[in-house]
């Protein structure tokens, strides 16, 4: 990290967290941000579904909200991005205060309930993204709809030729009854309406699923039975968590979904076991708690294909992709690894 976005990490803490978040969305329209690009390698370019990156960095869902900024990240050193979430009509999401840091802990809470400007905002500025890179949408359903399933398939009819690959969000806490959704008929149904919706598309793009962590074994098991049934292309694993074991900061009881450092090793457990359920045959994210190229690695050897992050960017910067993107290009070599595809699932059963 820099002397300069050390001063600018600093500067931002005087704020409350959304403020600060603002901020730096608006330090990024200014072009204050990263702009050396992608990192990438003969090691680090990889496949994710039938998508070439040129590293397994992503930035996670949650930061850029409504598609502002997507140029400006795509010089940030990420290999892909997803915004959103979207909904199909705009909503202002739950009352303020509603991110809090929990810096002791290094990680933060939110409950902001999907808070966006709707799909129609949201697909206008993403009609106008660079043309390179690769950028997916967080498809969200709206807090007062009558048909929330449906309202995913509306997000992807509505923005679907301006993506990449776009995401299934039923996995966020703030939104009254949505993770019910991930049980096995409301999925199954869910999905196969997406799908349905994707196929309809002029070109129809790669469909993800983001899943909780607060899952058992039995949950896991039906989620990774119905993606590989309805052909789902990529489950990220995870969203927050509601649980705060462990926690010491003042803001632990806060209500809301819980990510950053905590959640490392509870994220990268399920991902192994729906690695070792999937065997293959659905590529993976790994998301939750990822501060270092040593975790980055840990994942994709749990099963990870990629990785996405976003907490740790409020602690480290956006210096930070980049530094992880060279540390795991220097692990894979170490390890012997021509390429990152070879390291897939390596570790696995250290985390089983």
């Amino acid at each position: 990290m820099s002397f300069i976005e050390t001063l600018g990490l600093k500067a931002l803490y005087n704020f409350d967290p959304e403020t600060a978040h603002g901020l730096a969305i608006k330090a990024l329209k200014y072009g204050l941000g990263p702009s050396s690009g992608p990192v990438t390698s003969p090691r680090l370019a990889t496949t994710l579904a039938v998508l070439a990156v040129p590293n397994p960095i992503g930035l996670a869902a949650g930061f850029d909200k409504n598609a502002e900024v997507i140029a400006p990240l795509g010089q940030c050193g990420f290999g892909f991005i997803e915004v959103g979430a979207a909904t199909p009509i705009a909503q202002p999401g739950n009352p303020k205060p509603r991110l809090f840091r929990l810096t002791e802990d290094r990680a933060a809470i939110n409950r902001f309930g999907f808070n966006n400007q709707g799909m129609d905002v949201i697909a206008e500025r993403l009609a106008k993204r660079p043309k390179t890179g690769v950028v997916g949408l967080n498809l969200g359903a709206n807090k007062t709809s009558e048909n929330r399933a449906a309202d995913f398939a509306k997000v992807l009819e509505r923005t679907g030729d301006y993506l990449d690959f776009a995401t299934v969000n039923v996995s966020s806490p703030n939104t009254e009854k949505l993770r019910d959704l991930q049980g096995k008929d409301a999925l199954m149904a869910l999905l196969q309406g997406v799908m349905d919706a994707n196929a309809a598309l002029a070109k129809p793009i790669p469909i993800f699923l983001k899943i909780a962590p607060d899952l058992n074994d039995t949950e896991i098991a039906e989620i990774a039975q119905v993606a590989i049934e309805v052909g789902v292309d990529c489950i990220i694993a995870t969203n927050t968590t509601l649980s705060r074991d462990g926690l010491a900061s003042g803001h632990r009881d806060e209500m809301g979904g819980l990510s950053g450092a905590p959640l490392f090793e509870k994220s990268t457990r399920i991902l192994a076991r729906l690695s070792l359920l999937t065997q293959g045959n659905i590529p993976l994210i790994g998301v939750g708690g990822i501060s270092s190229p040593e975790q980055a690695y840990a994942k994709i050897r749990a099963g990870a294909s990629a990785v996405q992050l976003y907490t740790a960017l409020v602690y480290h910067g956006m210096s930070l992709v980049n530094d992880i993107a060279r540390g795991l290009d220097a692990l894979l070599a170490r390890d012997g690894f021509a390429n990152v595809a070879d390291a897939v699932g390596t570790g696995r059963e250290d985390w089983l």
